[in-house]
């Protein structure tokens, strides 16, 4: 049927036969190789050169890091306009995770990140942490290397001392930093072993 809407130009409604005319251009997009499908017997070897006219081949995002600030700030948009939730933005080491990371399922996996970090945010910015273990996961393994057992929780704690020794260990502001309310910092230091004089371990 989309082989006689291309070459014809017409369609018919469910139900009836009576063909109806139609003026319509064909945009379509694949992540694979279509012409090695069509060799190897997967694919109709008609109906590809039929949407094969003027082929436009899109790198894949990690080879174009400079778009992951723009995309990552067009998704945080469109879900935050449609989420409760009072998300006020990315933290600078959200955004270092998300330009680091390779994203093999590309753009559709970046919006499915933030979707999922907007899932798990309890706080006014998202963190590292927030977004999937796919993610966060990846690039611990390849930033961590002396510390491969590195986990989420770790990384809670280490961005904690890193706000509290950035503030001469000024709670208030240490939360500020981190999008999150004193109240958190506080229960994060206690459950963490954390005194506002503690330095990072090496």
């Amino acid at each position: 049927k989309m082989l006689r809407v291309l070459e014809e130009k017409v369609i018919e409604r469910v139900g009836d036969n009576r063909p109806i005319h139609i003026d319509a251009r064909i945009i379509s997009a694949t992540n694979r190789n279509l012409k090695q499908l069509v060799e190897q017997g997967d694919f109709r070897e008609d109906l590809f050169y039929r949407i094969n006219v003027i082929p436009i081949m899109v790198p894949p995002l990690r080879e174009r890091v400079g778009d992951i600030p723009l995309l990552a700030d067009s998704f945080f948009r469109h879900i935050q306009l449609k989420n409760e939730k009072k998300i006020m933005g990315i933290s600078n080491e959200a955004m270092e995770l998300l330009m680091s990371y390779a994203w093999p399922g590309n753009v559709r996996e970046l919006k499915s990140a933030f979707e999922y970090a907007f899932v798990t945010c309890q706080e006014l910015v998202i963190q590292p942490y927030h977004f999937p273990p796919t993610v966060t996961d990846a690039q611990l393994s390849v930033k961590n290397t002396k510390n491969p057992l590195l986990n989420r929780a770790d990384m809670k704690k280490k961005q904690l001392i890193e706000a509290l020794e950035s503030t001469g260990g000024n709670q208030s502001r240490a939360a500020e930093i981190l999008g999150i309310s004193r109240v958190t910092v506080w229960n994060r230091m206690k459950r963490y072993g954390i005194t506002a004089q503690k330095k990072i371990n090496s």
